[in-house]
């Protein structure tokens, strides 16, 4: 075989391999399509094997929010083990998780924030964002970082818990004496126990028949009302 029709032969493949480009996250398929709609879209954290589904918010602040958890209608049940929340669950277009490993690997590359939006029951809408945003790796217990909070009328519940890793009801890596994820029947990086969480049970509006469960933002409803609906997002810094 002669070097031209060798050159020939591998044409396409050169060609094609060129103008490949996988993304890593919303963002990056915002910068390749700003017509793009929000919707579900298959991303790549880790290159070619790592493919995952997840929901795209194309439209809340400029677009490209790589959406990592989502409570809607209570069709998904929150109250999971550790490799639940370490690989993700539920639907992308719908309630879901994307997994503790691909929110470390996606922040772990490039430095994000992080916009939460939440509703009531009552259809007032608020969000808080945070102008950093990062997890460890499992080794280090998944441990939350964030700082730079703007309110956008849910107040700040969520700084409180930044320096503290991920528990689950079998996995406590919580500083209290009990085990958060058991008595808040949820998971999240819990303190002592929590100003947030947005994994717990899903209810509806104002419920204290069981202190502090429900899917709760302290600062904008206190503890004992369950909001109709939450979002965690993220997106690298511009």
């Amino acid at each position: 075989m002669t070097l031209i029709t060798a050159i020939l032969l591998l044409a396409p493949l050169l060609t094609s391999c060129k103008g490949f480009s996988q993304p890593v996250d919303c963002s990056d398929l915002r910068l390749q399509d700003k017509n793009l709609q929000s919707g579900v879209y298959t991303i790549y954290p880790l290159g070619e094997r790592s493919a995952v589904q997840v929901y795209c918010d194309m439209d809340s602040v400029g677009g490209g929010w790589t959406v990592f958890q989502r409570r809607m209608d209570g069709s998904v049940n929150f109250y999971r083990p550790w490799d639940h929340y370490k690989f993700g669950f539920g639907n992308a277009a719908g309630e879901h998780w994307l997994g503790l490993d691909n929110i470390y690997y996606l922040t772990h590359q490039r430095k994000h924030e992080l916009l939460i939006d939440m509703k009531d029951f009552e259809g007032n809408k608020v969000f808080a964002r945070y102008s950093s945003f990062s997890i460890d790796g499992e080794c280090e217990g998944y441990k939350l970082h964030v700082a730079g909070f703007t309110d956008g009328g849910a107040g700040d519940a969520l700084s409180g818990h930044t320096g503290f890793k991920f528990s689950t009801f079998d996995k406590d890596q919580d500083t209290a004496a009990s085990n958060c994820a058991k008595s808040h029947l949820g998971a999240f990086w819990y303190s002592q126990c929590h100003s947030a969480n947005p994994n717990g049970v899903y209810r509806w509006g104002p419920d204290g028949t069981l202190f502090a469960i429900g899917v709760s933002w302290y600062s904008w409803k206190g503890h004992d009302y369950s909001l109709k609906s939450i979002s965690m997002k993220m997106r690298p810094v511009q």
